[in-house]
């Protein structure tokens, strides 16, 4: 099979890229492991800065008819007093909240866009298995299909393929790992109608909990210190769901549904990122390339913005044929400092809250946090940050008949 590119991971970032080149005239084969996009995600947040992007594209009313709520303002409850800590109201974009929807809803949504593109060719159950090699430089990808073993040729392949990339490892791109002091617990609670909005969620007695609408329930993610859910397991069932509704005290009742390990998953919080986001013939973007704290769950935006970004410098080389490993160094030199700057900020997040989880008992607000959150402009500047990030990208290619 032979393609212009080969997009591994049908992710925020596959998908977009991948729609974004199609409309540019690159033929486009983007490879998904899974049938459907129906599974738990950990990034449910569309932020101003993609919506921002929809409306370039002329998607965002279409997009805004797909169920979702919105946050206009983010506020975290610290040892049972509440802090407003962003506020979206100022910013330059015509979406000025937060839209939280189900991100097989938003892959849904941009690959229907996609298949209105003869270019785009999306493989749902395609599993990607390893690299095409030639004199040392990458022409594509091997694949596990529903019709047996596939070989993709390409001029380029991209990773987009999670924190597990088959990419970067069959490219041995060297990975880079902060220490993160903290896991997640995932699960799902009922949510009702008159709940309180807490988009940063609650912190309290060693613990901190995320709750995200998801209209009917919420998804929720249970904050604790690296390694001790194995305790958190011994001491039981129902002391877990004591220590949630300890924390979110409206949940009361609700908790009973946790009656089994199986309902929570562990999942393995992550900072990270390549030496080289390429290799000759291959780029990663996204995860594939840098793994994101679940922090202002700006990690979906930022593979947005990465895909953006890619779009933007290689449509018109791939659509020429001119395309070089210049080209995908250029991508990695443009989108690399916006990527380590907000994993310095989530970083710094990571370590303040871990001084939180290492004190069990009730938890007196500090001082800083009142007297920071009561300054003037600060809730503005971290809307900026988790509502648009370091550096917003716009899209730049515009639409092109196929050759």
């Amino acid at each position: 099979m032979k393609t212009t590119c080969c997009i591994l991971g049908g992710g925020p970032a596959g998908i977009m890229l991948g729609f974004l080149l199609a409309r540019a005239g690159v033929q486009v084969t983007v490879i998904e492991k899974h049938t459907d996009f129906f599974r738990d995600f950990r990034g449910d947040t569309i932020h101003p800065s993609t919506m921002q992007l929809l409306h370039e594209l002329g998607l965002l009313d279409r997009f805004l008819q797909v169920p979702h709520s919105t946050v206009r303002q983010m506020s975290a409850t610290v040892g049972g007093q509440q802090f407003r800590m962003a506020d979206f109201s100022h910013l330059p974009t015509l979406a000025k909240f937060i839209a939280l929807m189900p991100q097989w809803d938003f892959l849904d949504f941009l690959a229907k866009e996609g298949a209105a593109y003869p270019m785009f060719d999306l493989r749902m159950g395609w599993e990607a298995t390893g690299l095409l090699w030639k004199g040392g430089r990458v022409i594509g990808a091997t694949a596990n299909t529903p019709d047996g073993p596939m070989e993709i040729a390409a001029d380029l392949t991209v990773g987009c393929d999670g924190r597990q990339a088959i990419s970067r490892v069959a490219a041995h791109l060297k990975v880079v790992e902060e220490g993160v002091p903290v896991d997640v617990l995932w699960m799902r609670i009922a949510r009702e109608p008159n709940d309180p909005e807490n988009a940063l969620g609650y912190v309290n007695y060693g613990r901190a909990l995320i709750l995200i609408d998801r209209n009917d329930y919420f998804q929720c993610g249970f904050i604790l210190a690296k390694g001790v859910y194995p305790a958190i397991q011994q001491e039981g069932l129902a002391a877990f769901q004591t220590s949630v509704e300890q924390l979110a005290p409206f949940l009361a009742g609700r908790t009973g549904e946790l009656d089994s390990w199986d309902k929570v998953k562990l999942l393995t919080v992550q900072i990270n990122h390549l030496e080289r986001w390429s290799s000759p013939g291959l780029l990663c973007i996204g995860d594939a390339a840098h793994a994101m704290s679940p922090v202002g769950g700006i990690g979906i935006n930022i593979a947005l913005q990465d895909a953006v970004a890619a779009a933007n410098l290689l449509a018109e080389p791939l659509r020429t044929r001119t395309l070089t490993d210049h080209h995908l160094r250029w991508v990695e030199t443009y989108r690399a400092p916006a990527v380590r700057w907000t994993q310095r900020v989530q970083a710094l997040a990571h370590r303040v809250l871990n001084k939180v989880l290492h004190r069990p008992g009730p938890l007196k607000p500090p001082l800083l946090l009142r007297v920071v959150t009561g300054i003037p402009g600060v809730q503005q500047l971290m809307g900026r940050f988790v509502g648009m990030g370091f550096q917003p990208e716009h899209v730049q290619v515009g639409p092109h008949d196929a050759p």
